[in-house]
C-alpha cells in the first residue's frame, strides 16, 4: 500500500509516519518544510506542498492509494481552507480513501453535549478546537470519498507504543476515573489499523486507554 501523509513532520504526523514505515508501507511525506523530515528510509519520499493549495497538493499525493492528513489546526479559516483543498486534491488525484486526524472537542460527553461545550474545557484550546470541528463538518458533507475522521482522547501526549487501547464512536472514551488519555504512538497504531483494515468508512471514531 502507498500512503501520503500530509503534515508528517508534526507532533502526531511524525508518529503516523514512523508507524507506517514500521509496517513497511510506501510513504510520501507531504510537508511545507522538507528539512524537518530527518528520517532515512528507502520507502519514504518527501514532497513539499502547501496544504491550502489544491493543485500543489494533488501533484504531491498523486499515485498513492490513500491519504492521511495530520495538518495542524491553528485558526478556523485556514483549517477549513486546507480541508476543502485536500478534498479537491484527492479528487484531482483520483484517490478515494482519506483519513483525517481530527480533534476530541467534537466528541460527546453527554447526549447532545460536546466536549468543547463542557465547563471544564480549557479556554486557550478553544480556537484550535473550533477549527477542527469546522473542518470535520466540511468533511461530513463529502459523499464521493471514503473518508474517516479519527478523534484522539481528550489528552494526547508523547508516550510508549503499547498497542492496547479502546476504540469508540462519537462519544468521549474515559476510564473508571473519568480520564481520557492516549499516547501519540498508540493513536498512530490505531490510525494505521484503520488504514489497512477499514472499519469506519464515512464515520468519526475515537480512542483512549
Amino acid at each position: 500500500m502507498k500512503v501520503a501523509i500530509i503534515g508528517a513532520s508534526g507532533f502526531i504526523g511524525q508518529e503516523i509516519l514512523k508507524e507506517a514505515l514500521q509496517r513497511g508501507l510506501e510513504v510520501t511525506a507531504v510537508v511545507r518544510h522538507p528539512e524537518k523530515i530527518t528520517v532515512q528510509n528507502d520507502k519514504l519520499t518527501v514532497k513539499k506542498a502547501d496544504a491550502t493549495n489544491a493543485a500543489d497538493l494533488a501533484a504531491a499525493i498523486a499515485g498513492n492509494d490513500a491519504v492521511i492528513s495530520a495538518y495542524k489546526a491553528v485558526d478556523t479559516d485556514t483549517y477549513v481552507s486546507a480541508t476543502k483543498a485536500t478534498i479537491e486534491a484527492l479528487k484531482k488525484a483520483g484517490i478515494k480513501r482519506f483519513l483525517l486526524v481530527s480533534g476530541a472537542a467534537s466528541l460527546e460527553v453527554a447526549p447532545g453535549v460536546k466536549l468543547l461545550d463542557s465547563p471544564h474545557f480549557p479556554a486557550e484550546w478553544k480556537p484550535i478546537a473550533a477549527a477542527t470541528m469546522a473542518g470535520l463538518e466540511v468533511l461530513k458533507q463529502e459523499n464521493d470519498l471514503d473518508w474517516t475522521a479519527f478523534s484522539p482522547a481528550a489528552m494526547i501526549e508523547p508516550g510508549e507504543r503499547t498497542g492496547k487501547f479502546r476504540l469508540g464512536g462519537t462519544q468521549l472514551v474515559t476510564d473508571a476515573s473519568g480520564n481520557s488519555k492516549i499516547s501519540s504512538a498508540d493513536y498512530a497504531v490505531a490510525m494505521l489499523d484503520e488504514l489497512q483494515q477499514p472499519q469506519h468508512i464515512k464515520q468519526q471514531f475515537t480512542i483512549a486507554y
